[in-house]
């Protein structure tokens, strides 16, 4: 079997194989770069060939000739053979990083597959001491001055299509992850958390205190303007009852106009006075009512238990489980619907939140700073307390490549600076020897 000095193997797995971490494929940039790497080693094979025959040429020419040969002939030996010499170590060198020179298990070969562990473990080791210490972490997070640069890209409006996007793909998101019966089991365990603890006294509390502010005199003024209002449109009401349950049947219609007017004149009459009157008795007897209510809420224990009592079949029946399950469901198609829609409200709203939120942050020096003091605790925070986790998603994901991809797709990446070696091997090598012969034919002739 011909030995393999290009580098590239016989036998080797697809090339579409990848190993974790390195993606599903191999890119359009991976298959260039093949292209590249396969070319450089050509050219390097074909510079070891090209010393390799130049030595054996002149060597021909010394069997030849013996002692009449030309005397420019040992200086081109001298430069073949040191060149070919080093374009072999540095192809052995080369080589060796990713697998066994010519098939042979030699030791310190092969390097990057046996030491792909150790290599994951330096490299996350080199990353946790010079990059995730907390001054560098800090010092960085200060000068990236993340809130002013964010504001910025926010505030400016032709980035507003974006923003309304990716706000919509966030909420719609959020909405595809909560399942419909996780939500209305959770609804439902909300109001029965809600409904252990008794409602009544807090009640009475709050009662009492919107009474000491003088809060309900608005509630009390706005039943009244009803009141009102409901007399104002009542007469025909009033003419209806009177006919059918005021005074016998056969009572002439005349009595009954004129009882039903009466009627609606004394309840528009009253009702006015109620209205416009802060003073009136039956202000003053809803201001006891309410009074005596908020009371009883809090001390009269059959009170408290006639009002628990309501709070635990309103809670439990069926309607308020339903309602919850309706809202949600009917809640959530209204948003899918609006999220869909570029121009619908719920984004525009969106966007246009976020754009002055970005104005006021992009604005504002003082607040700006005040964030970027935010963002280096934060980063403090992380680099001094969970920089080897980080660091382990390095370390963790080198162990779990395959050892023959890593090496094949490292070599994939830099072996085609790694052929300028073997090229230059060849060069450095040849103008050495070149040196060496004449400086030993200075010496000794």
């Amino acid at each position: 079997m011909s030995p393999d000095i290009t580098g590239a193997g016989r036998h080797r797995k697809p090339e579409s194989a990848s190993a974790p971490g390195f993606g599903a494929g191999d890119s359009v940039a991976d298959e260039k770069r093949r292209r590249d790497l396969r070319k450089m080693k050509i050219v390097a094979t074909a510079m070891l060939l090209v010393a390799a025959l130049i030595y054996l040429f002149t060597r021909y020419l010394e069997h030849r000739d013996g002692a009449d040969v030309a005397a420019w002939v040992g200086y081109v030996r001298a430069a073949s053979e040191a060149g070919m010499v080093g374009a072999l170590a540095d192809w052995f060198a080369v080589t060796a990083l990713f697998k066994h020179p010519l098939g042979l298990p030699i030791p310190h070969t092969a390097l990057i597959r046996k030491k792909k562990d150790e290599i994951g473990d330096q490299l996350g080791g080199f990353i946790e001491d010079n990059f995730m210490t907390p001054e560098v972490i800090v010092q960085r997070a200060e000068q990236l001055d993340m809130p002013r640069r964010v504001a910025t890209w926010l505030a400016d409006p032709a980035n507003a299509p974006r923003v309304s996007d990716e706000a919509a793909r966030a909420l719609k998101l959020a909405s595809e992850m909560l399942r419909d019966e996780d939500i209305e089991q959770f609804i439902q365990a909300a109001l029965r958390w809600a409904a252990e603890p008794e409602w009544a006294p807090p009640i009475g509390r709050i009662l009492d205190q919107l009474i000491a502010e003088e809060r309900l005199e608005p509630v009390f003024q706005l039943l009244c303007d009803r009141a009102h209002e409901w007399a104002l449109g009542s007469q025909e009401v009033i003419d209806r009852v009177v006919e059918a349950d005021v005074g016998p049947s056969w009572k002439p219609k005349f009595v009954s106009v004129l009882v039903g007017d009466k009627i609606y004149r004394e309840l528009v009459d009253f009702t006015e006075k109620v209205r416009n009157d802060p003073q009136h008795d039956l202000r003053k007897s809803m201001h006891q009512f309410v009074e005596k209510f908020a009371h009883d809420l809090q001390h009269d224990p059959q009170m408290v238990a006639r009002f628990e009592g309501i709070k635990h079949e309103l809670v439990g029946s069926d309607e308020v489980a339903g309602a919850a399950s309706t809202a949600w469901n009917t809640g959530k198609a209204v948003i899918e619907q609006m999220l869909a829609d570029p121009n619908s409200t719920l984004r525009n709203t969106l966007s246009d939140a976020v754009i002055n939120l970005g104005v006021r942050i992009r604005d504002d020096r003082p607040l700006q700073e005040k964030m970027n003091g935010w963002v280096a605790r934060v980063a403090n925070h992380v680099a001094t307390n969970y920089s080897r986790e980080i660091i382990s998603v390095i370390t963790e994901t080198v162990r779990g490549w395959d050892a023959d991809d890593t090496s094949r797709k490292i070599e994939l990446q830099v072996g085609r600076d790694l052929q300028f070696i073997r090229i230059n091997g060849t060069v450095v090598g040849s103008l050495a020897g070149l040196v060496i012969y004449t400086i030993s034919v200075l010496i000794f002739h």
